[in-house]
C-alpha cells in the first residue's frame, strides 16, 4: 500500500484531536473530487514499518492527546489497500488502546466484500458513499455529499 499524506495532528477528518493518514488508490474517480492526487495507487510514498510505528507513537504521545486515527484517501477499502489498513487497525487496537478509528470509503456497506466487511467490523466508524458532486452541501459533518452515510459501528 502506498499512502499519500499523513497529518500525525488534525483536527477536521473526525471528532477531537486526531491523526489522519490519506492512502493512495481510489477506484471511484467521483466527480469534483478534493483528492484527485490519490486516484493513483502508486502515488505517493510506500507505506513501511516506519510510518506504522509513526502512527502508533503519535497517537500515544501523552503531549498531543489524540482521539483516534482517521483513515481517508484514496480509498481505506480499495481492494489493493485492505489487508495493510487492516493490519494498522489490529496494531492500533493492540497498542494504542482506547482510541476510535473512522474510515471514509466510496464503496457502500451493503456492497463489501467478505475481506472488507472483516475490515470495516474493526472500525468505530464508517462514512460511506461516492461523493456526489450534485449532493455537495457543505454544511454536511464529516462527509461531502449528502448521499454519503455515517455509520455509527461501535458506541462513542
Amino acid at each position: 500500500m502506498n499512502y499519500h499524506a499523513y497529518y500525525p495532528v488534525d483536527v477536521v477528518n473526525g471528532p477531537g484531536t486526531r491523526a489522519t493518514l490519506f492512502v493512495s488508490g481510489c477506484e471511484h474517480q467521483c466527480r469534483g473530487c478534493y483528492n484527485q492526487s490519490t486516484w493513483r495507487t502508486d502515488s505517493g510514498h510506500p507505506f513501511d514499518q516506519a510510518m506504522a510505528d509513526q502512527v502508533i507513537a503519535d497517537l500515544n504521545d501523552p503531549r498531543i492527546p489524540r482521539r483516534g486515527l482517521s483513515l481517508s484517501g484514496g480509498d481505506p477499502l480499495h481492494p489493493a489497500n485492505v489487508a495493510a489498513v487492516t493490519a494498522l487497525v489490529a496494531r492500533v487496537r493492540a497498542e494504542a488502546p482506547g482510541k476510535d478509528i473512522w474510515a471514509w470509503t466510496g464503496y457502500t456497506l451493503d456492497n463489501l466484500s467478505a475481506e472488507q466487511q472483516a475490515l470495516v467490523a474493526q472500525l468505530d466508524v464508517l462514512v460511506d458513499g461516492k461523493y456526489e458532486e450534485a449532493q455537495r452541501d457543505p454544511s454536511l459533518k464529516w462527509r461531502g455529499s449528502s448521499n454519503q452515510v455515517i455509520h455509527i459501528l461501535k458506541p462513542q
